[in-house]
């Protein structure tokens, strides 16, 4: 009889008083996830699979007027990214992720969106693709960049019958700053912002987040060399404006801003370089009764559009 309860102890099947527990649960699930995310589906396997490789991969060098693809790592960053409209290839969910409302609201940011790969991918994964960043399970893959080239900002503004109004920066690297500026230009109906290949802010996740979905509209151009692209504008018929705290002239006074113009923008702390200063066709001051010494170069460039569109109008 003994060996017989034993026998029985092993069957398997609903157990006395095990009902209750089996609806609790079922409470609470949500929707059922996508095919991309179910642990054992065919796609599920296929996206673990291309997250592996894109890993093994090392990231694309900017050639070709491209820039480097980017990683967006945790929550909250990949959340705000996807809310500015920050272009995105790939979302890389962690397995069995803790589901909360920002991990909710991605998802559903980067299916209302569409053309964004939603992968599931193991922690492990993730943190090799981060170099160990806090990730908290959301990464999100930003696409190489692809430059203009300073001729086609000019040409753009002759074909629409405009006179180019263009923005170059000069040893600006924080890429909020370069996003402010492409904003700006929108905003006073500029042809494009041209920044240099090297020891320059490019546009970066965070710079497509400040330029407030302007970036879409509003092209940049990446130079080779800085000096050698303004000496092309001029040989054109562009004049080339070089912002200055000692610069001969005042913005207000400057006739040179109503035709074809290059408002050259310094780094906050050194101002426009050596070579870039001597190439200007003019070197012109803001006038700041206030007293500031200088202004950061999103204000700066903001306030000489101002006075372009201004005389334009």
């Amino acid at each position: 009889m003994a060996a017989n309860n034993r026998r029985m102890s092993g069957k398997k099947g609903a157990q006395v008083g095990s009902g209750g527990q089996r609806r609790k649960a079922l409470e609470g699930k949500g929707p059922t996830p996508p095919a991309e995310m179910r642990k054992g589906h065919k796609k599920n396997r296929i996206a673990g699979a291309k997250a592996r490789q894109t890993t093994r991969r090392p990231a694309p060098r900017g050639r070709g007027g491209k820039s480097a693809s980017e990683l967006v790592v945790g929550r909250n960053p990949v959340v705000e990214a996807l809310r500015e409209g920050v272009p995105a290839s790939t979302l890389y969910v962690q397995q069995f992720i803790d589901n909360d409302e920002r991990v909710r609201e991605a998802l559903q940011l980067a299916a209302d969106r569409g053309g964004i790969n939603l992968m599931e991918a193991p922690r492990p994964e993730l943190d090799r693709m981060t170099n160990g960043l806090n990730h908290q399970g959301l990464v999100l893959q930003v696409p190489p960049y692809e430059y203009a080239h300073p001729e086609d900002l000019a040409n753009a503004a002759y074909d629409a019958g405009e006179d180019p109004l263009i923005v170059a920066l000069d040893g600006v690297t924080d890429p909020r700053n370069l996003g402010a500026v492409v904003r700006s230009v929108s905003a006073f109906g500029g042809h494009g912002v041209v920044v240099p290949e090297r020891r320059a802010a490019g546009m970066t996740a965070g710079a497509w987040k400040t330029s407030a979905g302007t970036a879409a509209r509003t092209p940049v151009a990446r130079a080779t060399n800085l000096t050698r692209a303004l000496e092309a504008y001029q040989k054109s018929g562009i004049v080339v404006v070089g912002l200055a705290a000692d610069g001969e002239h005042e913005i207000g006074e400057l006739e040179a801003l109503q035709g074809p113009v290059v408002i050259v923008v310094g780094s906050e702390g050194k101002g426009l370089s050596r070579l870039v200063g001597e190439t200007c066709d003019y070197r012109v001051r803001i006038p700041m009764p206030g007293g500031a010494e200088s202004l950061n170069a999103g204000v700066a460039a903001g306030v000489v559009l101002y006075e372009a569109a201004r005389r334009r109008g």
